[in-house]
């Protein structure tokens, strides 16, 4: 079967899976999703021997219908290799009573790399396909780590070029450092003053400006997207969640078709609507349980059925969560609205001119499988905390956000179901946070400084990439205001070289 794409504003024209990938974000503004959710087509009792690699190919293969078999195992050979420090790729810890999927094996230490570790691969694999003669400008918006993992991924890849634009005063010191050493002929980074919020409306609107595309295209240069609102970003997130499954079936830890719950600490809905794609394809997961900090733009909306982004904007210690515009949601709006693209290009037109819109009773109804809670600052840390204490295991700000909002869900509802959390950052990554939460003696170190200190009391080793950072040489100064972010990448392009010109 040929599986094709379409836009959520617009259902009458479909594209393949390669020019879906390509195009990143559709004309219209829209996020392509396809045609329909395949099912998997191997056995669950299959997949649980299953390597992460095969696994991937299983899941893949359903979505990517216009790649050859060869084409697409290629890529993922390239992507799941020894750039993860781990053969498993996402290894699953017992801790208490949850089961802790750690997404954050690979190049970066954050789930980011799963994804996108394979899309320059995919990316570069469609433009083949495609005959696409112009060089490929990747624009991302980051809250942290898609940043780092798409430069990373990117770096030096022939046809690209990559620019990312991140919040000045919104990521961690250990996440700026990651992007500002980024090394690469073909990589930009820019500091925006600005939120998140802001530098992906400014990505978007770029997406959306057809005479910025035919001056990049005069000029040789065609855009694409590294963030989640990328299919190719979207379907390799769905691998690991199948994966999981498998490997508790494998550990004897679940029966054959026993449902499981899963927890995903939520910013930009692309983790936790990967998890409701895998269960579309026939995994057994009954709640898909999604976790915020106290940007709780989602946790309200799951409650009731209205999305306010008109709110505070507020900068936790989970900051790649901190988002009051998820986009990924659009692709599940657009599902529950009966697939309806006027009826989605409405709600999304409200978001944009009012900053507000409201589902109706029927497609609230329709969100049956999620569930949605979030914490408080003051709970993340005791989280950390505790789970330090009583098991020396150590987490990250994000995977706390989710531990503490699954435990409120499971006391609340009395559900038992074996549980999943997506632990989708290293505790390194945000070295600061932790180890003021594990005792608060460490409040105010430098953070350079902790990170033997996590080493020694975790016994753990330090991650290379986080190693590496300590020494490395700052490539990347650049900065700008909001309202400059398309002046700036005509400048770093080259386009318009007096950029004072409109």
């Amino acid at each position: 079967m040929n599986l094709l794409y379409k836009s959520t504003r617009n259902s009458e024209k479909t594209v393949t899976a390669s020019e879906a990938i390509l195009k990143g974000l559709a004309d219209d503004g829209g996020l392509f999703v396809p045609t329909a959710i395949p099912k998997l087509s191997v056995s669950l009792d299959t997949l649980k021997n299953m390597t992460y690699q095969e696994t991937a190919y299983a899941v893949m293969k359903e979505f990517f219908t216009d790649f050859t078999e060869a084409e697409l195992k290629a890529c993922i050979a390239k992507a799941y290799d020894d750039k993860f420090d781990t053969e498993e790729i996402a290894p699953l810890a017992k801790v208490e009573d949850a089961y802790y999927l750690e997404l954050f094996h690979g190049a970066t230490i954050a789930f980011k790399d799963m994804a996108l570790s394979i899309l320059p691969h995919l990316l570069t694999t469609s433009a083949k396909k495609n005959q696409a003669e112009k060089e490929i400008v990747i624009l991302t918006a980051t809250s942290g780590d898609t940043g780092k993992a798409a430069l990373a991924g990117f770096a030096d890849v022939e046809g690209t070029k990559i620019i990312v634009f991140y919040p000045k005063d919104g990521v961690s010191r250990v996440q700026e450092l990651q992007m500002v050493t980024q090394k690469g002929s073909n990589t930009s980074v820019v500091a925006i003053h600005g939120n998140f919020d802001n530098a992906q409306s400014g990505v978007k609107e770029m997406f959306e400006n057809k005479k910025l595309a035919e001056e990049l295209g005069q000029a040789g240069y065609q855009l694409s997207s590294a963030n989640s609102i990328n299919i190719g970003r979207l379907v390799p997130q769905i691998v690991y969640y199948v994966y999981a499954y498998a490997k508790l079936l494998l550990n004897e830890e679940i029966t054959e078709g026993e449902e499981i719950n899963v927890v995903v600490p939520t910013g930009n809905f692309g983790n936790i609507l990967a998890a409701y794609y895998a269960k579309q394809m026939g995994i057994p997961i009954a709640k898909l349980i999604c976790a915020s900090n106290e940007n709780k733009v989602l946790f309200d909306f799951f409650q009731t059925g209205v999305y306010d982004k008109n709110r505070d904007f507020i900068l936790t210690t989970s900051p790649s969560m901190d988002i009051l515009i998820s986009s990924n949601l659009e692709r599940l709006i657009y599902l529950i609205s009966g697939q309806d693209a006027r009826r989605n290009s409405g709600f999304m037109q409200e978001l944009k001119t009012e900053g507000i819109y409201k589902v109706s009773g029927e497609m609230k109804a329709e969100l049956s499988d999620f569930a949605a809670g979030y914490a408080t600052e003051e709970e993340v840390k005791q989280t950390i905390h505790d789970i330090y204490k009583n098991t020396g295991y150590v987490v990250d700000t994000h995977t706390a956000v989710a531990s503490r909002v699954y435990k409120a869900y499971a006391e609340d509802s009395g559900d038992s179901r074996k549980t999943v959390i997506a632990s989708t950052a290293s505790p390194y990554k945000f070295v600061g946070s932790v180890m003021s939460a594990i005792d608060d003696k460490y409040k105010g170190m430098d953070e350079l400084e902790l990170l033997d200190e996590l080493s020694r009391i975790s016994g753990t080793e330090i991650p290379k990439a986080i190693d590496e950072i300590r020494s490395a040489k700052v490539c990347h100064c650049e900065e700008c205001d909001v309202d400059k972010m398309e002046e700036t990448v005509k400048a770093i392009l080259g386009v318009n070289k007096n950029i004072g010109e409109k």
